[in-house]
Parts: structure tokens; C-alpha cells; sequence
């Protein structure tokens, strides 16, 4: 964390000219006050779980109950293995349900809409009862190679195949394609206006109804988790233990965990509390990060 120095010299002599009588500062000492008293974003660790949740790949917050719900892959990340499993945390981090929906594979991203969690797992598109947690459908994604991020306008939920380079949504039911030529697409998510952003090998895009597409940042490449904290501001990871702040384009890194071997996969965000909460993947951990920008 950066700290900030108060530079000793100058706060006397500004006691000095106070004690002599009354002074107005100028426009140079408040733009040394400015620069003394601005800190760099960063992230702080608020808490984290034990090591029970095997593989955990993607966190979502869910707003209507203020719940956290965790993908766990538990097998191979492709793997048809029937171990896989999504639990349930409460903001702070108390373990709420840890089996909270099993028999999947490998899930993944997750979204909500209209009362239901859909989850993408391999090559389906799972859809989960929220309040009960029954698993209602399963619609099967022809030629899906390796599903993996989602999210919803409220209409559609977008969700990518990394490995086809594509975006499809599901609408009333159907799957369709959004947009291909998408090299290594992952994550996906809508602002507030119902935009879709994505990260894939070329960057952060932002893209139009069509599919098409303009660049925001071709700095953080081969992201992994994308939040959208307003139409100029971005956070994404890098799953290796990378999370960048991006914004207007230009990418600050603010976490790197890589060293201890702790990945930053498929991020969540408590917009009201700033946290980001971070599935670590092979250490099987879920934390929680204070985001100060």
C-alpha cells in the first residue's frame, strides 16, 4: 500500500506565515497538497476462507440477496466428471452452503436473470432455480469446445467458448451467436447501459449490438475476469495472480499473486462495499479484496 509522507519543512513554514497574520494560499502550495494527499488504487486483503472449495474458478454477487456463489470445478477444467459443485458465501465470507448445487462438471461463469442462475459447464448452458437451487435446464451448446464466462442484459445471457472464439447468448430459450474470430475469448460482462464488454487475447473490448466491436486497452491480454465499474473504469484479471485497474484505457496493476502460486480467475464485485472477491483456484480459496481507487 502506498503511504503518505507529510513533508515536514513546508508544514512549518506554512505555520509560520499563519502565525504572522492572515495569508491566502497559492495556487502552488494547493497543488503541492493535492499531490501529497493522493494515493494510487489498491487492493487490501479483508478475509479469506479455508481451503474448501476445490478448483473454485468464478465468483458472482449476486444484489437481490447479497449472497456470493462460487464455481467449483473440482475435476478436470474440461472434464465431464459430474464433481462439480457451486457454493454459496455470505458477503464476509461465512460459509453459507458449501454443496449448495452438485452433479455438475466443470462450472464455470455464472449470471442471473429473471430469478435464475445460469452457469456455463463444458459445453452446456445450466440453468438453477435461485431460491431453491433446483437445477431446471440444461441446454446443450452444438460444437461448444469450452464454455466458460456469462452474463445478462436482463434479455439474453451472453456466455463465451474460449477455445471456438466465440460469443453466443441465449434468448427465449435458443442459443445463437453473438460474435466469432474472438481469439481466446473469456470474460464477458454488461455495464450499466447494457453494453458487453470482453477480454480475449487482443484486450478489453467493447462491443455493438451487431457484434462488432472497438478496443479499450490492448495492455491486459489474455484476461480472464472483467467487472465493469463504469463505462471508463474496468477491472480484470489475469489468471496466473494478475488483477489491473483499467481506466480510460490504461491499466494500473494493482494485485500480484503469482508468486505465492495463488491464481485471480473469474472475479466478482460487491459494487456497494467496493470488494473484489477473488476465486484463487488452485488454492481453493475464496478472498476478498478492499478496492481503493
Amino acid at each position: 500500500m502506498i503511504q503518505i509522507r507529510l513533508i515536514i519543512p513546508m508544514t512549518l513554514f506554512s505555520a509560520i506565515l499563519l502565525s504572522c497574520g492572515p495569508s491566502e494560499k497559492s495556487a502552488s502550495d494547493s497543488m503541492t497538497e493535492t499531490a501529497e494527499t493522493t494515493s494510487e488504487p489498491t487492493l487490501e486483503l479483508l478475509w479469506e476462507t479455508p481451503d474448501v472449495f476445490i478448483t473454485n474458478e468464478s465468483v458472482h454477487y449476486e444484489p437481490s440477496n447479497g449472497q456470493l456463489y462460487v464455481a467449483n470445478i473440482e475435476g478436470e477444467p474440461a472434464g465431464k466428471d459430474g464433481v462439480g459443485s457451486i457454493s454459496i458465501l455470505s458477503k464476509t465470507g461465512e460459509i453459507i452452503d458449501q454443496e449448495w448445487v452438485t452433479g455438475l462438471n466443470a462450472p464455470k461463469g455464472m449470471a442471473v436473470m429473471d430469478g435464475k442462475l445460469y452457469v456455463t459447464d463444458v459445453d452446456a448452458l445450466v440453468e438453477i432455480d435461485l431460491a431453491s437451487g433446483d437445477i431446471l435446464n440444461t441446454y446443450e451448446v452444438e460444437g461448444a469446445q469450452f464454455l466458460n464466462d456469462a452474463d445478462s442484459d436482463g434479455q439474453r445471457v451472453y456466455f463465451s467458448d474460449m477455445r471456438a472464439n466465440k460469443i453466443l447468448y441465449l434468448e427465449n430459450g435458443d442459443i445463437h451467436t453473438f460474435a466469432e474470430n474472438q481469439p481466446n475469448i473469456n470474460g464477458l460482462r454488461v455495464g450499466a447501459d447494457k453494453t458487453l464488454y470482453g477480454l480475449d487475447a487482443e484486450g478489453l473490448k467493447k462491443y455493438n449490438k451487431d457484434g462488432s466491436f472497438s478496443m479499450i486497452n490492448s495492455g491486459v491480454t489474455g484476461g480472464d475476469g472483467l467487472i465493469v465499474i463504469d463505462s471508463d473504469t474496468f477491472l480484470a484479471s489475469r489468471w496466473k495472480g494478475e488483477i489491473y485497474l483499467i481506466q480510460e484505457g490504461k491499466e494500473t496493476l494493482l494485485l500480484d499473486t503469482s508468486g505465492d502460486e495463488s491464481n485471480t480467475a473469474d472475479i466478482g464485485f460487491i459494487p456497494e462495499d467496493n470488494i473484489v472477491v477473488v476465486p484463487t483456484f488452485f488454492k481453493n480459496k475464496v478472498a476478498a479484496y478492499q478496492l481503493t481507487y
